[in-house]
């Protein structure tokens, strides 16, 4: 099984920054891409950015020279740098990883975490 968790969410001002991570864990043999969405009620997930193990990045257009997602060496972790925030970015963010377990292919979702962003 594989697992991700993310962290970082919260309550902040217009202009501010916060900075979220998504740990993936399991029976990884290899994590070939990852990345963050979000949704907001009424809208499907969006995409916010990804990484390919390459190390390769695509973001919305929307957050881009804003947002910066990055990997840790090991590329078990994946984070997101969101600066200059604005009302818009509110949303539950969403991790996503799609990889190789020793047995199949994987493709895998955490529970989210809420971003406000008060004006």
């Amino acid at each position: 099984q594989v697992q991700l968790v993310e962290s970082g969410g919260g309550l902040v001002q217009a202009g501010g920054s916060l900075r979220l991570s998504c740990v993936a864990s399991g029976s990884i043999l290899e994590i070939s891409a990852m990345g963050w969405y979000r949704r907001t009620p009424g809208k499907q997930r969006e995409l916010v950015g990804t990484i390919t193990s390459g190390g390769s990045t695509n973001y919305a257009d929307s957050v881009k020279g804003r947002f910066t997602i990055s990997r840790s060496s090991a590329k078990n972790t994946v984070y997101l740098q969101m600066n200059s925030l604005k009302p818009e970015d509110t949303a539950v963010y969403y991790c996503n990883a799609q990889g190789r377990t020793p047995d199949t292919v994987f493709g895998s979702w955490g529970q989210g975490t809420q971003v406000t962003v008060s004006s």
